[in-house]
């Protein structure tokens, strides 16, 4: 074979060539990696997965064990649940875009536009909304909270905006 080209001599002789002996251990280790996975809560990941099949009497490594449960399917539960960020609403959004998809400003204060993120901490998930002025992309205001209700989070950056807003006038 040259450049990844397979004659079809070549083809044949892979084909009816006994299988290697990667493959029969392969074959051999994967009913008894989804065991070991089934019987530990199928929770495990490679590192866990890994060091289990060591006590069960299997001589197997950590990146064979990776290969071989991505091979079979198997994946390690995550810790934490993943933010829920937009929830789908029921009915078209019929707002009208005020600024047709102009986000430039001819002075400070004439734009803002706002936007909410989300930080994982040691506590759970910290959410914060900011108002940025389109002229100058400062950052006018900033509410961080725990929960991230849009009737509240954003309202509260608007609020500390318009607070602040008064300062510099």
């Amino acid at each position: 074979t040259e450049c990844g080209f397979i004659t079809s001599r070549g083809y044949r002789a892979a084909k009816t060539r006994a299988p290697s002996a990667r493959s029969l251990s392969d074959a051999l280790l994967i009913p008894e990696l989804v065991r070991v996975y089934e019987d530990n809560f199928s929770v495990y990941g490679i590192r866990k997965m890994w060091k289990a099949m060591q006590r069960a009497g299997w001589n197997i490594g950590r990146d064979q064990t990776a290969r071989l449960m991505k091979q079979a399917g198997i994946y390690g539960r995550r810790r934490g649940r993943t933010p829920m960020t937009t929830l789908r609403a029921n009915v078209p959004d019929c707002r009208p875009d005020l600024v047709n998809r102009d986000f430039t400003a001819p002075a400070p204060h004439r734009l803002w536009v706002a936007d909410i993120t989300y930080v994982r901490t040691l506590s759970g998930f910290a959410y914060t909304a900011f108002i940025t002025d389109v002229y100058s992309r400062k950052i006018v205001g900033v509410a961080t909270r725990a929960s991230m209700r849009t009737d509240e989070l954003p309202l509260e950056a608007f609020e500390h905006a318009l607070y602040h807003a008064g300062d510099l006038r």
